[in-house]
């Protein structure tokens, strides 16, 4: 009626929505989608979650669907690989990804390589989440960045998100994926706001897990950056537009598979590549995309070596000093760039 008296009708208006609801978005739709999916970990029913990810879902779905375990990775993680393996869809949440360390065998070992062993007639769909990397003042146990860890091992997917699209759209992927799925957050990205779509807002988005996104069009540097850096590369890339250097960031999203073409493609247009990340440098996804480079097609179309930022090669210190140090900052960034660029 409207429309026919000529009056403009505007579209649904995007929201701003913290991490932390997105993932509560997402576990309460899943869990509610499908029976066979709950949630398992350390304080995620009746405390809510340490990090408040599942308030409410336990009140609503109960204890056989969201449920309070022992501080025992090795024990809950073990549960949850052996009821995928029977026919559910369990969530397993580390309280940090530093503790999945206690579990690697039930993550690796278990979860992993079954599908490979059984000849593809096991299936194990798991997803493991948590907080991971670094987050403020609390040293070297609790800082660890694992996206190299796991993403170096066949028969995982790895997901690393950055915004609130990035977490609802990869963990409701992750949770209906076959295969055993890492989900790497940032506890640092948990209460900050992002705009959320119309799209975004439906019970039926997902983000397809392998597939990166362009988070700022440029043509004279590719930033490539996964987690919580993404927001880092874009600061920087608005300072040094103001200096007539436009950055490409790519926001990775999927640490594996990794969308490399993406990466070619954008490296093929700007000639100049730059990675960021907060973990430590050897071995790093930094490394791996430099590698990944340098062996396809992309390599030819480089004016300079590709630069990586990373984490210093230590520990994480304790003192905030040293901490801020310790990681990759929009200085950082653009001092790297710049020497990309030779400017």
């Amino acid at each position: 009626l409207q429309q026919r008296r000529g009056l403009r009708l505007s579209a649904p208006a995007a929201i701003q929505v913290t991490v932390r609801d997105a993932l509560n978005q997402a576990l309460d739709e899943e869990l509610e989608r499908d029976e066979r999916v709950f949630l398992l970990g350390e304080e995620v029913a009746q405390y809510d979650g340490a990090y408040k990810i599942s308030r409410g879902l336990w009140k609503k779905y109960g204890d056989k669907r969201v449920i309070d375990t022992p501080i025992s990775e090795m024990g809950f993680a073990g549960i949850a690989v052996g009821a995928a393996m029977a026919g559910l869809r369990p969530v397993c949440e580390f309280m940090t990804f530093n503790f999945s360390m206690q579990a690697i065998d039930q993550v690796i070992n278990s979860a992993a390589k079954t599908c490979y062993m059984s000849a593809g007639s096991i299936a194990v769909p798991i997803v493991f989440r948590g907080p991971n990397g670094a987050s403020a003042g609390v040293a070297a146990q609790h800082s660890q960045c694992f996206a190299a860890w796991y993403g170096h091992c066949p028969g995982l997917k790895v997901v690393s998100p950055w915004s609130s699209e990035d977490a609802k759209g990869l963990l409701k992927a992750a949770i209906r994926d076959d295969n055993p799925v890492v989900m790497l957050e940032s506890e640092l990205l948990y209460g900050v706001p992002f705009e959320m779509s119309e799209q975004a807002q439906s019970k039926e988005f997902v983000i397809p897990i392998g597939k990166a996104k362009i988070e700022r069009q440029g043509t004279h540097v590719t930033l490539v950056a996964h987690s919580r850096p993404v927001g880092h590369c874009l600061e920087a890339a608005a300072v040094l537009s103001k200096e007539g250097v436009e950055c490409e960031v790519i926001n990775l999203r999927t640490i594996r598979p990794m969308d490399i073409e993406a990466v070619e493609a954008s490296v093929v247009k700007t000639n100049h590549l730059v990675t960021v990340e907060g973990g430590w440098p050897q071995f790093g996804v930094g490394a791996e995309i430099c590698a990944r480079i340098m062996e396809g097609p992309a390599f030819n179309y480089l004016d300079a070596p590709a630069v990586r930022v990373t984490g210093a090669d230590v520990p994480m210190p304790y003192a905030k000093i040293l901490e801020d140090n310790s990681i990759p900052q929009v200085k950082d960034i653009v001092f790297a760039v710049k020497k990309a660029l030779n400017i």
